[in-house]
């Protein structure tokens, strides 16, 4: 399938279009969907509408190779995990797909990277390899073209200084970082920022107490000296993010698209308002799956969406079909 037809959609009708014809170009390829999709009796003759697409389990990237079929692979990127936890691995058959959405989905809501000078703070992800979130920091700190751009891991203090003299000097800065590391920084150090973008990655892997969004903003935005703080919303299962620029409500990229589940009926799709669990569609995932069913919560507001907290594991319902 011809790609350029997902990063070229003007409306919801392109979209519900575009949609339908990768599923029935994942329905054909991938063997890992195909087979769930048969388990609920979903192929391309019964799906007519959107709202018909199944969603796979992202669990799923756990046990199984969600790929579509191919004998190569550009990169796996894989999840972050505690000692002794399974990760999910992502098999990306076509890194220029990954490049191109993440791209062109940070400048449909900030503009061109060339203005900003790119300080990324993300120790845990740096610590290790096969982070895509790595992958797109440093794609972004590259193209910033900003001498100052670059990688923070322990150098706090260094960090803090060339924060300050850049914000000074009246240039445009995206600070984006772990939600602990942050937290770390102005433990030890304060800010009255007037021109930087403090962007949270989310994520206490273990080093704090898991804080709700808003609490977590309350801190960050006083520690910094901002009324807003800023989020992205990405995973090892995507190749698209989502972004907020305040007050915890995402928007997404023309590509990507959040629909809300019943949680106790994963086949029953809810309305805007109601919290659930989010199913994600991202078409930019065409090699591999672009309809997960994500362990998050949420509700729709608007267009938008936000993002309530996760199942845990003993709250998961059905659609679990073939899970090993």
């Amino acid at each position: 399938m011809d790609p350029s037809a997902i990063f070229n959609i003007q409306s919801e009708e392109d979209f519900n279009e575009v949609a339908l014809m990768v599923f029935g170009f994942q329905y054909r390829n991938n063997k890992t969907y195909q087979e769930f999709c048969n388990h609920l009796g979903r192929t391309p003759k019964e799906v007519t509408l959107l709202e018909q697409i199944p969603f796979l389990p992202i669990e799923f990237f756990k046990s199984r190779k969600v790929v579509c079929d191919s004998d190569f692979h550009d990169i796996i990127f894989t999840s972050s995990g505690t000692t002794g936890t399974v990760t999910s691995k992502h098999y990306v058959t076509d890194l220029s797909l990954y490049q191109e959405s993440f791209r062109k989905g940070f400048s449909h809501f900030y503009g061109d990277i060339k203005d900003y000078t790119v300080l990324a703070l993300l120790p845990s992800y740096l610590e290790r390899s096969g982070s895509s979130l790595i992958y797109m920091a440093n794609d972004m700190i590259e193209s910033s073209e900003a001498k100052e751009s670059g990688f923070y891991l322990h150098n706090i203090d260094e960090l803090a200084e060339q924060i300050k003299t850049l914000d000074q000097s009246g240039r445009k800065i995206l600070l984006i970082g772990v939600s602990f590391a942050l937290l770390d920084l102005i433990e030890t150090h304060q800010f009255s920022l007037k021109n930087t973008i403090v962007m949270e990655t989310g994520g206490m892997k273990g080093r704090r107490k898991e804080l709700i969004r808003n609490e977590l903003h309350h801190l960050l935005g006083k520690g910094f000296g901002l009324k807003k703080i800023h989020s992205e919303y990405g995973m090892t299962e995507l190749l698209s993010q989502a972004y907020s620029k305040g007050d915890g409500i995402f928007g997404c990229p023309p590509w990507m698209k959040v629909i809300i589940r019943d949680p106790e009926d994963p086949l029953t799709l809810l309305p805007p308002g109601k919290s659930g669990g989010m199913n994600i569609i991202d078409l930019a995932n065409l090699n591999s799956c672009s309809f997960i069913a994500s362990q998050d919560l949420g509700k729709l507001k608007g267009d938008n969406f936000e993002v309530i907290g996760r199942f845990d594991h003993s709250d998961i319902r059905g659609c679990n079909l073939m899970v090993l």
